[in-house]
């Protein structure tokens, strides 16, 4: 396998996963960070081995930067990302894409122009029930799907918050469902398909922030099919992300990553639950704890889609598809209608 040194932009408390994810992976390595903090970002490289750069301009000179990871404050991916494609380099982007879609469009079209591969950082496509789900998906067992629904029930406390000042904010964040629920808005769309419309309400009850702390949405998928979101990070003490699909042949329950409750009409030979339950309330905590499996896999993907000049499994449009749609419940709980989703904008 071809090597390939990263650099990860944004030293913040999601690029430690991500540099621990490279380090699982043969053939790539770390080659250096920057983060508009010197000392967040010498934190970062003493902890991992790497070099700390002054500034992404300079990351983004080193020859032994193939691929860079953007860790920066959601409202500023695609201001890093174009950057990073017009230094000729692969791009990692953390979820979401960006919080609007011109952004979202002006990253893609960068990575487009210049060569560059994309992937958007969606690694529960590759929890292990996750990935039983989509196939009983793939082979017809569910029939034809009736209902979908995605839950993200978390607590976050004020001083999450307050602890960068771009958090909760509408152009560096959005709110419950940008940050926290967009996960498994992108499960939902990867399991039922595109969404035609939707009708949502949402509201900041707990938190002193711009954005909304909970999010409620109905969803009619172009298929015909129907859904629901719910995501809040004002629920203590926090529970399980939990995906759920119904079809003619059978439903199946995800909670965080593994199957866990499964009946078909027909069970398929050598069905498995995909794995046993995690420690569910660590994952919705305030502080929670982050593996880095689903990472390494995803990332893995990604290198070989450049060493194969193939799309990555998750892929710059699967990105915005996710963000169209949580922008599709932003509009509609703000102006009170049905928002029929092509060309969404906050």
């Amino acid at each position: 396998m071809t090597r390939f040194g990263f650099g990860i932009v944004g030293a913040g408390v999601i690029a430690a996963t991500h540099a621990r994810a490279i380090a699982e992976i043969p053939g790539a390595w770390l080659a250096a960070v920057s983060d508009t903090s010197p000392e967040s970002a010498k934190a970062l490289a003493t902890a991992h081995g790497c070099a700390a750069e002054p500034d992404p301009h300079a990351l983004l000179a080193r020859d032994d930067v193939d691929v860079v990871t953007v860790c920066v404050p959601s409202g500023l991916h695609a201001e890093v990302g174009v950057a990073a494609a017009a230094a000729g380099k692969h791009l990692v982007i953390e979820k979401p894409i960006d919080v609007t879609l011109e952004a979202a469009d002006r990253l893609i079209g960068a990575a487009r122009a210049t060569g560059v591969k994309l992937t958007v950082i969606s690694q529960h496509r590759f929890d292990p029930g996750v990935v039983a789900l989509r196939g009983l998906i793939g082979t017809g067992a569910l029939g034809t799907l009736l209902l979908g629904e995605a839950s993200t029930k978390w607590y976050r406390s004020q001083a999450y918050y307050d602890s960068g000042g771009w958090r909760g904010t509408w152009a560096l964040d959005g709110g419950s469902l940008m940050n926290q629920g967009i996960h498994y808005v992108d499960l939902l769309l990867a399991c039922m398909g595109p969404v035609a419309e939707v009708t949502a309400i949402s509201a900041t009850q707990t938190h002193q922030i711009e954005a909304e702390d909970v999010a409620l949405a109905l969803l009619r998928f172009r298929s015909g099919a129907v859904g629901t979101i719910v995501s809040s990070t004002s629920v203590f003490p926090g529970f399980a992300q939990r995906l759920e699909i119904s079809g003619t042949g059978g439903t199946v329950v995800i909670e965080d990553g593994q199957v866990t409750s499964q009946g078909l009409t027909a069970e398929p030979s050598g069905a498995t639950a995909g794995g046993q339950p995690g420690d569910r309330q660590a994952a919705g905590a305030s502080t929670p704890a982050i593996g880095i499996g689903s990472h390494v896999a995803q990332i893995a993907d990604f290198l070989l889609a450049i060493e194969h000049d193939r799309e990555p499994s998750v892929t710059a449009q699967d990105g915005r598809a996710a963000l169209e749609v949580v922008l599709a419940v932003y509009e509609s709980a703000r102006e009170r209608r049905t928002v029929t989703l092509g060309g969404v904008a906050r």
